[in-house]
């Protein structure tokens, strides 16, 4: 793994060469590509549709304006996932963060998640947060597992909090303390 400049390069275990480093607007088109694929494919993602161009560059430019972290996920020229923490907007709540991900099918299962929680929480790290917070469908056990591999704790669980294909499902609410 090569770090340097915001940007780290590792091999993904199918021997790719993946980038991690801070979304850019002009990632916007990938963005909203990759997310359209993940809903089409019925999996783990809170969206039903992707923001508009004009919308998901806004989204990056007002992210990026409030130090939040936006990394992407570039696999083949291409933003193919994300990661991004929301620090808590009022200043009571300014040590917390809301954590999303997600990574389109043709980056799963390729040991690209470990190093995206990796720099994560290192971020967090740097940044003084004390508490991660995030949100996890229960039926998504391989996520459920890796955070808490990473030491997330279940805070609170709404039962049948959604419907995914067709049926009813958990959403786990889990933490991480620093």
């Amino acid at each position: 793994m090569i770090t340097q400049d915001d940007k780290t390069v590792f091999t993904a275990k199918n021997g790719e060469q993946i980038t991690l480093r801070p979304v850019r607007e002009e990632d916007a088109a990938d963005i909203i590509e990759s997310v359209q694929s993940i809903i089409d494919s019925g999996t783990y993602i809170q969206k039903e549709s992707p923001r508009s161009l004009q919308e998901e560059k806004a989204f990056i430019k007002e992210l990026k304006e409030k130090d939040n972290f936006y990394l992407g996920v570039e696999m083949q020229g291409k933003v193919v996932g994300i990661a991004r923490v929301l620090r808590g907007e009022l200043l009571m709540k300014r040590h917390t963060g809301l954590f999303r991900t997600w990574l389109t099918d043709s980056a799963q299962g390729l040991g690209i998640g470990k190093e995206v929680m990796s720099a994560t929480l290192d971020w967090c790290r740097k940044n003084n947060l004390h508490k991660l917070c995030l949100t996890v469908f229960a039926s998504n056990e391989v996520a459920v597992k890796l955070y808490e591999k990473y030491g997330f704790a279940i805070e609170g669980v709404q039962r049948e909090q959604a419907i995914l294909n067709g049926k009813y499902d958990d959403e786990i609410h889990m933490a991480y303390f620093f």
